[in-house]
């Protein structure tokens, strides 16, 4: 499979290019400078050169799916959040619409589903991931969205909480939710689920067959 990862080149993103390439899929890693070319293709992953805050449309040519793990940062203000949380996601689904790529997977947040609870330092985070994952469910792709916890950069163990609502905060290692990513990606059970990942006692597979099961109750 063909995957456009946005935000390649963050934490998660350079992880699941890194995975994605192992599991012999062809990463198309989504960068806004040049120069991190080399380093993206070093994980296994073909650059291509293009800023969410501009056009989008060519970076989804010939790909099978998409995989939206892009983010202003933290520091930056609402504007930019809009701008890229939001905004560079509605661009990627508008493309993908127009380019026939059927399949979108999203990285959003806990806390995503009531953005009005969060902090007020977190709330334009939360907004605009709201915004997306409303954007992306609308949207008739075949579309997951994905909303990890915490994120730390401890080692991944392949072992996972997921539900549609856990009930509860907590951290998950980003190579888990790496891991989580390109599993959602080979199970078409997961389409047009929402769910939330944290660390856990279930292996990635298990836990997302599980909760197929409990999404088509």
């Amino acid at each position: 499979m063909r995957v456009l990862v946005a935000g390649s080149h963050g934490k998660i993103g350079r992880r699941l290019t890194r995975r994605l390439a192992e599991a012999g899929h062809e990463p198309v890693a989504m960068i806004r400078d040049e120069e991190q070319a080399d380093e993206m293709a070093a994980l296994g992953g073909h650059p291509l050169v293009a800023d969410l805050a501009g056009d989008v449309a060519h970076a989804v040519a010939a790909v099978d799916a998409v995989v939206f793990t892009a983010g202003a940062g933290p520091g930056s203000g609402p504007g930019p959040k809009q701008t890229i949380d939001r905004g560079g996601a509605e661009k990627l689904v508008d493309a993908a619409k127009a380019q026939g790529v059927r399949r979108f997977v999203i990285v959003s947040s806990m806390g995503a589903d009531d953005p009005a609870s969060a902090s007020e330092q977190m709330r334009p985070y939360q907004e605009a991931k709201r915004q997306a994952d409303d954007y992306v469910a609308a949207s008739g792709l075949d579309w997951t969205i994905v909303r990890p916890g915490g994120l730390t950069d401890e080692p991944g163990d392949g072992r996972v909480a997921v539900a549609g609502s856990l009930g509860r905060g907590g951290k998950v290692s980003r190579d888990d939710v790496a891991a989580v990513l390109v599993a959602v990606l080979a199970d078409d059970r997961t389409i047009g689920l929402t769910f939330e990942v944290l660390d856990g006692d279930d292996d990635i597979p298990a836990a997302l067959a599980a909760l197929a099961v409990e999404g088509d109750r």
